[in-house]
Parts: structure tokens; C-alpha cells; sequence
């Protein structure tokens, strides 16, 4: 992987950002449902509304959350129905659950190998995730399936999918290797996020989207108003103080293939 990041300003429009990339497949991961809403949604909408192809992978079922619940299949059931209807809230194409236990996701060679297959089913230029470096300000980002799904996602991204030795059981299953350009992680400590979304107008899909989410919300008020105070704060970061109010999404956008990358470095 290059030790350079992807050269972006201070805000970008998703159909900007992708355009200038040339992105045209988009792989998302959450480590359970609506992870991928928090951190990212109005962006992903971007995407979809510019012409990209989105797909979403929750790697747990999230059978160990909510509030109101007849047990872990209920629950199971209940998730599952929840993002399938964020997903279409923002435009996303297909929604995979690998299937994982809640509060129990260890960065594994079993799960790689499922992350690993996936990307090559599906290719994508960029891959969302969370970061796999915890946020100490905000214990409730930095759960420990959000770091296990980063760091799995990551690992997954370089070298395994691109390592034609890797897991060859997949190649003989007509899953070749490919290389993954970019990476854009979310729910990143503050020091490392180097890309912010501009999002303005995509405010509401955000907030359809989680609050397809009801078994997850007691005060699903204080959520959106929660939510739109960090897009605005995220807005007003990027763009500097007297600039026009908006909202963004901030990343960690990382190059893993890029023009000047060299094998091993």
C-alpha cells in the first residue's frame, strides 16, 4: 500500500469526488446494521444519484442490539428488514450479510476470506469501512465489531484480494484477483481524516435511511438532531468558518493502488 492518501480538497460533491477518481463501483461495509447509515449514507446516496453502482455488506447480524425484541433470530429478522429498506432508501443496488455473531467479530482468516470473495464478485474501485483505529473521543464509534470490520476490510484489501495466492480456493471458483484503487474509512479518529463530503441536500436520505432503523433508536428526535449537528459540524470543519452553512461526511481516504504504487510498497 503507498504511504501517500488520495489528493482531495477540503470538500468534495460525491459525483465530483467520483468523477475525479473515476469510480464506478462502490462496496460498503458496516460491521452491523445501520453503521454504514451513520457513517456514511447521504454519500453513498451521492453515489447512486451520480450513476454508480452501490453495494452494502453488513458482516454481523446485529442480534445483540435494539431495545425491544423476542430474541436473537427476531432480532436477526428485524435487522435485516431494517437495512434492506435503508438500503433502498439510498438508492443502493444489493445488500449482502455475512452472518456474523454480534459483539463476537474477530478480523479472522474466516471472515477475510468472505470479504475477499465478495470484493472479487463485485470489484469495486472504492471500498467503505470503518476505521480500524479506535476513536478515543467517541467509545460508541470505536466499538469493537467497528474495529474488527476495519481492520478485516483493510486486510482484506491489500494484499489479499490482490494476491492471486491467496485463498486460492477462490480463484479455482472463478474469483481472480484484482486490485482495489481507494479506500474510504469512516468513523476515523479526527487526525486522520483527510476527505470531507459535501453532502448538502442529501441530509434528509441520511436521516429516511436510519430511521429505517427504529428498533435501534429509543429517542429517534435526539438521533436526527444528533446527526445533523455532525453534518453541519463536519461542513463548517472542511469549509472554514464564513463559509455558507452545509452538511458533509468525513473520511479517511486512502490509496492502496494508485498510479505510482510499486508491488510490496
Amino acid at each position: 500500500m503507498t504511504a501517500h492518501h488520495a489528493a482531495a480538497g477540503p470538500l468534495s460533491m460525491p459525483a465530483a469526488l467520483a468523477a475525479e477518481h473515476g469510480w464506478r463501483t462502490v462496496l460498503a461495509f458496516g460491521a452491523h446494521p445501520d453503521d454504514l447509515d451513520f457513517g456514511a449514507a447521504a454519500t453513498l446516496a451521492g453515489f447512486a444519484a451520480a450513476g454508480l453502482r452501490v453495494e452494502l455488506c453488513v458482516v454481523t447480524d446485529g442480534d445483540a442490539g435494539g431495545f425491544d425484541s423476542d430474541g436473537p433470530e427476531a432480532m436477526t429478522a428485524r435487522r435485516h428488514a431494517e437495512q434492506r429498506a435503508a438500503a433502498a432508501t439510498v438508492g443502493a443496488a444489493e445488500v449482502h450479510f455475512l452472518g456474523e455473531r454480534d459483539g463476537h467479530l474477530e478480523p479472522g482468516h474466516d471472515v477475510r476470506r468472505r470479504i475477499v470473495g465478495l470484493m472479487r464478485r463485485v470489484r469495486p474501485d472504492v471500498v467503505l469501512s470503518p476505521h480500524p483505529e479506535r476513536d478515543w473521543e467517541s467509545m460508541q464509534a470505536a466499538h469493537p465489531d467497528h474495529l474488527a470490520c476495519g481492520e478485516a476490510v483493510v486486510r482484506a484489501a491489500y494484499p489479499a484480494v490482490e494476491n492471486p495466492y491467496a485463498y486460492p480456493e477462490l480463484a479455482a471458483a472463478g474469483l481472480p484477483a484484482f486490485r482495489i484503487r481507494h479506500l474510504m474509512l469512516y468513523a476515523a479518529p479526527a487526525a486522520r481524516r483527510n476527505l470531507a463530503v459535501d453532502v448538502s441536500g442529501l441530509e434528509d436520505l441520511k436521516i429516511r435511511a436510519l430511521d429505517a432503523h427504529v428498533s435501534q433508536h429509543p429517542d429517534a428526535q435526539g438521533m436526527r438532531s444528533a446527526v445533523r449537528a455532525m453534518m453541519r459540524e463536519r461542513h463548517r470543519t472542511a469549509a472554514g468558518s464564513g463559509a455558507p452553512e452545509g452538511s458533509a461526511e468525513a473520511f479517511h481516504l486512502v490509496t492502496v493502488n494508485g498510479e505510482g504504487t510499486i508491488a510490496g510498497f
